[in-house]
């Protein structure tokens, strides 16, 4: 390793901010908990060759450009002040000498790849906002590779969110680059983002998640406006990277679900359509262009005596959200059928709807008026609404489970179902050590009518809906924070002998022979050259190549070190 370079790192990480040092070492994947003592292990560490391979071949192409070429700008941990690399950089790049990313864009989509692009990006628009509505009720489980769960696989595809199980971790992966899912836990959560999404017109649906997803394309793809590069050209935009190509063709894929390349003759992304044009050029999308495209949504519906409500065209997503909050929706086609029943019905009073407030609603979609059995299931099930109770006594911080109905109160101590809350007889009601949320949610889910209660005994609306927290900005500065304050901490201001204490000891470990100046009480100085033997109370000791002696010498009389 260049001695001259590890120093120089050294020096630049001192100088430079908290919030560079955490991206870098954010970067490399640097564990937080690693043992470096002071900046020059630092530098040593993420200068060995192995660490500095693996950190060119996550270099874009024009990165790479500018590191074979010795120019740009400054790059922390791979160049030094003026934009030249450091040896081991130089080494790793060997004899790679990329050009930089031609200017190119795709040629426009004819009409008929334009239509389907269209009808791609509203299928796709529509099945993420299902998705999303049913990860708020149930977060998704991810395996340890990543992908869903084979349980959540089947339940996206029962439910028509996709055609085919296997399609589910590539729309799971639009919604978390769109922004719209977060990871936690392994499992994924809808996030603050996509629950407010969830209720936005299609038009702001799509813009939104195509605008997120520009965001989240790789550096390598990205042009200096803020758009993207020809997709045609995405294969090469990481030349030392063995796992790029087959990432590559996951993000068109993505592109391709989004409607923002079309399918052509020799690849998916042959084209493009006129509203996509903008966004890859670092603009806003073109909304107008697509909604000409898209089937007109509608805001009323036609209730059946069935049950059921029958919608002519797409609803409209805010009316859309509400009803499946009612209703089971049954069919997905543009002309979707929806489902009450008393289950539906008891749900949305538990999530904090009144039958006034739900007959009203159906009152003003409808195009036929509210049927008569659709108005008696509404009132008859608000009737029994609130049978069971749940509340938490004061005293004991026991959740309890009441009801005036004593065979119901019965019928739910043997329940076989709800077995897990370890439900206990207490005279006329039910007592357990379970959280009340919890108590809840299951005799909800059981299908009792249950209705929690606060500490005045008013009826409480409970939302299950489980969102991700928000990100915190400083994430990599906050874990960084520590190893870096230690770093700080073992950096003197004495920086010249702290090097020099560390290139004698690496000399004296590798036996190393040396040419040491030392000033002499005089004035004068004198080079010694020596075979480092030892190391200890402040003095080097070695054997003197030219006279055959040992010698020991003070480090504090030493002006310089060179490698013979």
């Amino acid at each position: 390793m260049n001695t001259a370079d590890s120093r120089a790192l050294a020096e630049r990480l001192a100088a430079a901010s908290d919030e560079d040092i955490a991206a870098l070492l954010g970067r490399r994947r640097i564990p937080a908990s690693v043992g470096w003592h002071d900046f020059f292990d630092a530098a040593e560490a993420l200068l060995a060759p192995d660490a500095v391979a693996r950190a060119v071949s996550a270099l874009p192409r024009d990165v790479l450009a500018d590191l074979a070429a010795g120019a740009g700008p400054e790059r922390l941990g791979l160049t030094d002040a003026q934009g030249a690399p450091y040896a081991e950089v130089r080494a790793a790049l060997g004899d790679v000498a990329p050009t930089r990313t031609p200017a190119g864009a795709p040629a426009p989509a004819d009409e008929l790849a334009t239509a389907h692009a269209a009808e791609r990006a509203f299928t796709t628009t529509s099945a993420l906002a299902d998705l999303v509505l049913l990860t708020l009720r149930a977060p998704l489980s991810r395996v340890g590779t990543g992908a869903v769960g084979a349980a959540d696989r089947r339940r996206m595809a029962q439910d028509e969110i996709v055609r085919d199980p296997d399609d589910a971790d590539e729309l799971v992966a639009l919604g978390e680059a769109g922004g719209l899912l977060s990871v936690a836990d392994r499992q994924w959560l809808v996030s603050p983002a996509g629950a407010a999404w969830v209720r936005e017109s299609t038009g702001e649906r799509w813009s939104r998640l195509v605008t997120s997803l520009r965001d989240a394309l790789p550096e390598g793809v990205r042009t200096a406006e803020g758009g993207w590069i020809d997709p045609a050209l995405w294969d090469d935009a990481y030349p030392l990277d063995e796992s790029w190509p087959p990432r590559a063709a996951r993000w068109r894929g993505l592109m391709r679900l989004a409607g923002l390349v079309t399918e052509g003759a020799r690849a998916p992304w042959d084209a493009e359509p006129p509203w996509a044009a903008p966004l890859r050029e670092g603009r806003a999308p073109d909304v107008a262009a697509l909604i000409e495209l898209l089937p007109h949504e509608v805001d009323q519906v036609f209730l059946q005596n069935d049950l059921t409500a029958i919608s002519p065209g797409p609803l409209a997503p805010a009316l859309d959200v509400r009803l499946q909050g009612i209703a089971a929706r049954e069919s997905h086609a543009q002309a979707s059928t929806y489902r009450f029943t008393e289950a539906t019905i008891a749900g949305a009073l538990s999530a904090g709807e009144t039958a006034e407030g739900i007959l009203a609603f159906l009152s003003q979609l409808s195009l036929t008026g509210v049927p008569q059995p659709l108005e008696y299931l509404v009132q008859r099930t608000a009737e029994r609404h609130g049978l069971v109770r749940v509340t938490l006594d004061p005293s004991t911080r026991q959740t309890i489970v009441s009801s005036r109905d004593h065979a119901l109160l019965e019928t739910i101590a043997v329940d076989q179902s709800l077995r897990a809350l370890g439900l206990v007889q207490d005279g006329r009601m039910l007592r357990t050590r379970a959280a009340r949320d919890a108590v809840y949610w299951a005799l909800a889910d059981a299908r009792y009518p249950v209705v929690a209660l606060d500490e005045q005994g008013e009826a409480q609306a409970l939302d299950r809906r489980r969102v991700a927290p928000r990100a915190a900005d400083d994430g990599s500065a906050k874990r960084y924070g520590p190893l870096i304050e230690r770093l700080r901490g073992a950096h003197g201001a004495d920086a010249d002998a702290a090097w020099l204490e560390r290139e004698l000891e690496t000399a004296v470990r590798t036996k190393a022979v040396l040419e040491v100046d030392v000033a002499l009480p005089d004035g004068s100085s004198r080079t010694f050259t020596l075979e480092a033997t030892g190391l200890g109370g402040g003095r080097l000791r070695g054997r003197d190549r030219g006279a055959d002696v040992e010698r020991t010498l003070p480090i504090k009389s030493i002006i310089a070190v060179r490698a013979r």
